[in-house]
């Protein structure tokens, strides 16, 4: 058997398994790579919302990841939910010497409607977006980052993600310098469990790139996959519940 693509997540946990970490690493492993992690911020979270969340050491993030890298080695890195601009400042620094692909997930507010990135923290996002091979914004956090054009005058190869946009069909836009948009479009899943939809689209995504697929395709089968686990959703929880990662199958999200 081929060696694993070794993928680091570098995010917030979330206690009910749905998103975050949790989601990233049953994401990871499910599409055959290695998942390692450096938890940001830990939260009591369930289907309905956010009930605490504390913000880890930046101190203590940094040796995660350093340990990671340094024992294990890595192929990819997602980053999702950093908690204050001083983790996102460290993350920088380290994803800047890495020279791995980068896929950066700019959480700002759960699926739930609560806040997970602060001012300060959002401000901070602008040089982890230069960095990154791939910056994955649903509607309101392109909007917040100053918007489509704004980001494709920059250089910033972003996919905007059309999940949370109105309407009966989801379209993903994929902004590379110099290249025409390429877009992605299916009927939307009706359901209410779509908890970590941005987590495991980000993380499929830098799996796919670690084993070295080249960007558009690493997009597709990774929508692929998203779209079979919210099929495969179990009906947890009374709100936005989480998706059936266990249940998806290779030949799902392969082409």
């Amino acid at each position: 058997m081929s060696r694993p693509a070794r993928v680091l997540s570098i995010a917030g946990s979330d206690s009910s398994g749905g998103a975050g970490i949790q989601a990233d690493i049953k994401t990871i492993t499910m599409m055959g790579g290695y998942a390692m992690t450096a938890i940001t911020a830990v939260t009591a979270q369930d289907s309905t919302g956010v009930h605490a969340a504390m913000v880890l050491d930046p101190a203590l993030v940094a040796a995660q990841i350093d340990a990671c890298i340094a024992d294990i080695g890595v192929d990819a890195i997602k980053i999702g939910m950093l908690g204050s601009a001083a983790i996102a400042a460290l993350v920088a620094d380290r994803i800047e010497q890495a020279r791995v692909p980068v896929v950066f997930d700019p959480v700002m507010m759960a699926t739930s409607g609560a806040a997970l990135a602060d001012p300060a923290t959002i401000a901070a996002f602008d040089r982890l977006m230069t960095l990154a091979t791939l910056v994955t914004p649903n509607v309101v956090e392109l909007a917040a980052l100053g918007g489509a054009e704004a980001l494709a005058a920059r250089g910033i190869t972003f996919l905007a993600k059309g999940g949370d946009a109105p309407g009966e069909i989801v379209t993903d836009h994929l902004h590379m310098p110099g290249q025409p948009v390429q877009s992605w479009s299916a009927p939307r899943i009706a359901t209410r469990h779509s908890h970590g939809t941005g987590c495991t689209l980000s993380s499929a995504i830098a799996c796919l790139l670690g084993q070295g697929l080249p960007l558009p395709t690493a997009i597709a089968r990774a929508r692929a996959f998203v779209r079979a686990a919210l099929e495969a959703a179990p009906g947890f929880g009374q709100g936005s519940g989480p998706l059936g990662h266990h249940a998806v199958t290779a030949a799902q999200w392969r082409d």
